[in-house]
């Protein structure tokens, strides 16, 4: 087998890729123009197939450059993370933190935010993911959402989630707005690539029929299934962790007042890395905030008990 590329090789197509630039390549890497065109040579005759066709004046990438560079940013970005986090593990006052974007970027930005406010001291480091990853080696805590049937050994769960049917408000107006669950099974249903029985236990609880509709959307991701769902593309079925602040802020609403036990949940493990009281600081603060943060939205007469997780 060829041995790896050099990693300068891969940084100087990725920074060359995304100006289409030798020149501004090489002013963001601190090379002269010539290194950055000799390294992309470099790796075109590794691989054997051109990655960019040279215009004059201009760059453009190659089929075979367009598909291969995701992939390199996604490794790129990993090896910083991990770099920055073993940096960090060096000063005694920095927290590492890994937890899925969805979730990142929605309750725990404002845990951390107010946690900051009142420990401006403490270094914290939050590293989202889109898929879960293998972080053990680098975060203090690491958050992953799972199922309750593969819960992480010894993994503490933030909370009891549901899950809601949730539209835009425009779906309940007019003649033609939803009145009877029923009314569902007319609209897009937008679900998240592997979370398909989240629309099924919603459906079983409003006792209609999933396989009835065929108007189905879906993506990866939840933040964007919430996107969509507020921008009027359907109905989406999600946690109510992830919902909440849509529903605060009147861009869903739940065309029918039935929650479901969620049968995915938050749960927080420990890394192998220790820094005593400083970690012992951050993980009291984030269990806290965990245990206000799912009110009885609704009475428990009112959530569907068909399974309690």
């Amino acid at each position: 087998m060829k041995p790896p590329p050099p990693l300068n090789y891969i940084r100087s197509f990725e920074c060359a890729a995304r100006h289409l630039s030798f020149t501004e390549a090489a002013n963001e890497l601190g090379y002269t123009q010539a290194a950055i065109s000799n390294h992309v040579r470099a790796l075109e005759q590794y691989l054997g197939r051109q990655l960019f066709l040279r215009h004059p004046r201009s760059l453009e990438l190659t089929e075979i450059g367009e598909a291969f560079l995701p992939t390199l940013r996604q490794g790129l970005s990993q090896i910083d993370f991990a770099t920055e986090s073993v940096l960090a593990a060096v000063r005694n006052k920095t927290v590492v933190i890994s937890c899925p974007t969805s979730l990142a970027e929605n309750w725990l930005a404002r845990c951390i935010a107010s946690f900051s406010k009142q420990n401006p001291e403490i270094e914290v480091l939050l590293h989202g993911t889109i898929w879960e990853e293998r972080a053990e080696q680098v975060a203090d805590f690491i958050i992953t959402i799972r199922r309750y049937d593969n819960r992480p050994e010894g993994a503490l769960q933030l909370w009891k989630d549901r899950l809601v049917l949730l539209c835009a408000p425009h779906f309940l107006e007019g003649p033609d707005g939803f009145k009877v669950p029923q009314h569902v099974l007319e609209a897009n249903w937008i679900s998240v690539h592997g979370r398909q029985e989240q629309w099924q236990r919603m459906a079983a609880a409003l006792r209609i029929d999933a396989a009835a509709n065929d108007k189905r959307l879906s993506t990866n991701s939840t933040n964007i299934a919430l996107e969509l769902a507020a921008n009027g593309a359907g109905c989406v079925v999600t946690t109510l962790s992830l919902a909440r602040t849509y529903m605060e802020r009147g861009l869903l609403v739940e065309p029918f007042e039935t929650q479901v036990a969620s049968p995915w949940n938050y749960y927080l493990s420990e890394g192998q890395t220790s820094k005593g009281a400083v970690v012992k600081r951050v993980r009291e603060w984030i269990l806290s905030e965990a245990q206000t943060f799912m009110p009885a939205v609704l009475p428990a007469s009112q959530i569907d008990p068909i399974v309690d997780f």
